[in-house]
């Protein structure tokens, strides 16, 4: 029966083997610490590339005017393009799949309150600029651009938090008047953002900001959602159909990909996953090659351990111990030693990844803004590990640790016990 006395009895043997109890738990702490330290920076890479997709629609692409690079039936290179916006009706028309659509024209001005002002930026959109960006006005706080205003070309404008912050100050901005260069705009909305950023727009509709800046019938770019695209191989044929459309209208090589650029969101996303899953599985080989070497470390020294204390195990043997009760203290010495250890290096790297995370958060690197609402960008986020996962390791090292001390103490105790005690 295991009692007090065998504890006091381990206590004894670790206390005269410091050195070789410290390289074992060492060996234990360590893989387990860097596995989890591994592991966090893993998926705080991964938490931040995947942040920067949290507000993107997956189903979106991008589509931007550029310089042909090739020449087309007679015509030269170095030709520029320019959209029109009956470029937007036409592949609305062709390509069914498009869903929601937006252009946008965009404009530096002041805009003024009484003798409040503040410098930003104005985007002309469309109604659909909206769910495309997920950009959110909150019940309360208005609305966004509709197609009224799109038709009207109403004076209508839908500021950023900030904006309004520093105009109104406390004071409701719905349906008040701000001057913005020589023009009055009423105010219909305060879209939402979180981190009153001091570079995030205000919106006006497209067809007002086309008049008020005299930005003509020429688009540069206009951007899209597509429905039912879900595979690579169904987005690579869309955008081929995509190209040849617009090639016919502006006459250039539907296979000159200067012509126009395309961004696909979904493209983009499976890759970037495709990268972070290569990264992770590096991550995992790497910190299972350390877990590795330190249950290496372990056995190694559990079997020197087991060949020093063969004299030991033969005078046991010789005043009536049980080979069981041999057995069994050598096994609880190697539980206790890992498992002491195992915790020290899981707490040691846990605490470190939320350390790190804390340190992120109050300083402001977990994430940047962008300006845009959605547009917030940060590469490292959140770099914890599941504590399933650092539990697991734990385990699995403390069952190498046992089974280290089990099979060479085994074959010890079978000895004579006779030869056992001639045993340097």
């Amino acid at each position: 029966m295991f009692d007090f006395d065998n504890f006091r009895e381990i206590w004894s043997t670790v206390k005269r083997n410091k050195l070789r109890t410290f390289l074992t738990g060492f060996s234990v702490a360590w893989g387990i610490f860097m596995l989890i330290v591994l592991l966090g920076a893993g998926n705080g890479l991964r938490n931040g590339v995947m942040y920067n997709f949290r507000n993107m629609s997956m189903n979106k692409v991008s589509v931007w005017a550029g310089y042909t690079t090739k020449p087309w039936k007679g015509m030269s290179t170095n030709r520029s393009i320019t959209f029109k916006e009956t470029d937007i009706d036409l592949v609305r028309r062709v390509h069914p799949e498009i869903d929601l659509c937006s252009a946008t024209v965009s404009h530096s001005d002041t805009l003024y309150v009484n003798e409040e002002f503040i410098t930003g930026r104005l985007e002309g959109v469309f109604p659909d600029h909206a769910p495309i960006n997920y950009v959110v006005v909150s019940a309360g706080n208005g609305r966004f651009v509709n197609e009224l205003d799109m038709r009207e070309q109403r004076k209508v404008i839908v500021l950023s938090p900030r904006m309004k912050e520093v105009l109104f100050r406390d004071q409701p901005a719905l349906g008040k008047y701000i001057k913005a260069g020589n023009t009055m705009l009423q105010v219909i909305g305060v879209y939402d953002d979180d981190n009153l950023s001091n570079n995030a727009p205000a919106y006006i509709p497209f067809t007002t900001a086309r008049t008020l800046y005299n930005k003509g019938y020429g688009l540069s770019s206009f951007t899209f959602t597509v429905n039912g695209l879900v595979s690579e191989e169904a987005n690579e044929a869309f955008e081929a159909r995509f190209r040849a459309t617009l090639a016919r209208v502006h006459n250039f090589d539907p296979t000159d990909n200067n012509a126009i650029g395309m961004w696909n969101t979904a493209t983009e996303f499976r890759m970037m996953n495709n990268i972070m899953n290569g990264i992770a599985a590096f991550i995992w080989i790497v910190g299972i090659g350390t877990l590795m070497a330190g249950i290496v470390g372990v056995s190694n020294i559990m079997l020197i351990t087991v060949r020093e204390r063969t004299r030991e195990f033969g005078i046991r043997k010789a005043i009536g111990a049980k080979p069981s009760s041999i057995l069994a203290l050598i096994i609880t010495e190697s539980i206790l030693v890992t498992a002491t250890f195992g915790y020290i290096g899981m707490v040691m790297g846990i605490g470190l990844t939320e350390l790190i995370n804390y340190g992120m958060e109050m300083s402001g690197m977990a994430r940047s803004s962008g300006g845009n609402p959605g547009e917030d960008m940060t590469i490292f986020r959140n770099p914890t590990v599941n504590l399933g996962i650092s539990l697991a390791a734990t385990a699995l090292i403390i069952v190498a640790g046992v089974l280290a001390g089990y099979f060479p103490a085994r074959k010890a105790v079978r000895i004579n016990a006779i030869e056992a005690m001639r045993a340097e």
